[in-house]
């Protein structure tokens, strides 16, 4: 099925944003050179970090048992350099993440909590051209996201027993979905979106290639856009209710 127009609201109008990612880096990846371009606009911006990545990383001689709190340093360090100091680690294992009705209850809790106007996740549905990004964590993650932002977190007789009171968030973005309907010009941010993904250190065995890659892949998304040479974009799918 086709997805709707984009259609998202002027950033002028949002004064709170939040986050779901599957992983600690999902967001720096995909989508944190529009989250630096949020936050310069006003924006308050959480994230929502559903496991502490355990099974990522490339240092055989750590304990893993470390992980979880080196993924949590990595992210925070990460966040700020695009403006994020809100961050919710929901503490669930990397790769076993199914769309339970837990994780949507504690996702909808913290949507409860911040209270957004815009949603930004992953993608619920497989990208088979570009399969690395439908990890099968990501795609529960964003299903379980998707639930929460209808109907579970806007449904007051869903979860009464939380304390938090019912929100409807009204605009979901999405990233890595196979429809595209929007783009955002990163250019201006771009230098903090590599800050951002490069301070997850024990993720990375070759920064200059991921640098070099990135700059080049979002090069890309820039001329499928239609922007002007030496641009960088990223792409989304926004849906509002």
């Amino acid at each position: 099925m086709t997805v709707p127009e984009a259609n998202p609201r002027p950033d002028s109008e949002i004064e709170r944003a939040l986050v779901v990612m599957a992983h600690p880096d999902d967001i720096d990846f995909g989508g944190a050179g529009t989250v630096a371009l949020w936050t310069k606009a006003g924006i308050e911006v959480h994230y929502c970090i559903v496991t502490d990545g355990q099974a990522g990383g490339f240092e055989p001689d750590r304990d893993r048992a470390e992980i979880p709190a080196v993924r949590r340093a990595e992210q925070t360090t990460a966040a700020q350099h695009v403006g994020v100091e809100n961050l919710h680690f929901l503490g669930y294992v990397d790769g076993s993440v199914e769309p339970t009705p837990a994780l949507v209850r504690d996702i909808s809790r913290v949507i409860r909590t911040v209270r957004p106007q815009r949603l930004l996740t992953q993608s619920p549905e497989r990208v088979w051209s570009r399969l690395e990004v439908s990890h099968p964590d990501h795609l529960a993650a964003a299903e379980a996201a998707v639930r929460a932002f209808y109907p579970a977190a806007g449904n007051p007789y869903a979860y009464s027993d939380l304390a938090e009171e019912a929100w409807d968030v009204g605009e979901l973005w999405m990233m890595d979905h196979p429809e595209i309907n929007h783009y955002v010009d990163v250019t201006d941010t771009f230098d903090q979106k590599l800050a951002a993904l490069l301070s997850h250190t024990s993720q990375h065995r070759d920064p200059d290639g991921l640098r070099t890659g990135i700059t080049a892949a979002f090069a890309a998304v820039a001329v499928e856009a239609g922007f002007p040479p030496n641009h960088y974009a990223e792409s989304f799918t926004v849906v509002r209710l």
